[in-house]
């Protein structure tokens, strides 16, 4: 879910954007060393970064200030891990928020880290413990839960920018609003997004070779 143009403070931008930028940086040079390593990764590349984009830019309205929708990360996550995966995000939110108003600039390093960040790098957990006893269970997984954790973060942002009162009890009051109004939609989206994952990962695995030595790597 996207955290829309103008909406949060701007100290609160400025934030997010020093936490995301350093990681998108690093995402950016993993990417460049893994096309000169293997050239082949590059459809890859652009096969995860569409799946973001076409996912992502689904949008339903959800509570004012934000929108539900899947995110797409789960495949990135699987081929590339979470790092490649953030600045995969990155540059999709980029295009979202100057050709489809989906998001913003202001609010560019809230939705990175949201989105393209730490729902990736908990949906990677899974996906690390699960793997090896059932592949396409860890898809289903990573993919389901790289979304979800993508609006428990947007409603703890959210939160933490209008909170409920001055105090730390404020915020955990306003988190759980935020995150019982998402739920609603996010829950049914992120379970799409998980069966959309494996029928993907599965024709990969059919139509290239190199996508088998990635995932058994």
């Amino acid at each position: 879910m996207h955290i829309m143009e103008g909406f949060l403070p701007p100290e609160w931008c400025a934030v997010w954007y020093a936490f995301s930028l350093p990681i998108v940086a690093y995402g950016a040079w993993k990417i460049k060393k893994k096309i000169n390593e293997d050239p082949r990764s590059k459809s890859l590349i652009a096969v995860a970064a569409g799946f973001v984009f076409i996912l992502s830019a689904l949008k339903l309205p959800s509570v004012t200030g934000s929108c539900s929708h899947p995110t797409g990360t789960g495949i990135a996550v699987v081929l590339f891990g979470p790092i490649v995966t953030a600045f995969l995000a990155f540059i999709v939110l980029i295009y979202q928020a100057l050709l489809l108003a989906h998001g913003g600039i202001t609010t560019l390093g809230a939705n990175t880290a949201s989105m393209g960040i730490i729902g990736p790098f908990v949906g990677w957990l899974f996906y690390k413990l699960l793997k090896r006893s059932n592949f396409k269970l860890a898809v289903f997984v990573t993919a389901a839960i790289s979304d979800w954790i993508t609006y428990v973060v947007t409603s703890i942002q959210l939160a933490l920018a209008f909170p409920a009162s001055p105090e730390i009890n404020g915020v955990i009051i306003s988190t759980t609003k935020f995150m019982t109004v998402f739920a609603i939609t996010q829950i049914p989206l992120a379970i799409i997004e998980a069966i959309l994952a494996v029928l993907l990962m599965g024709y990969l695995l059919q139509v290239r070779e190199d996508v088998k030595e990635v995932v058994t790597a």
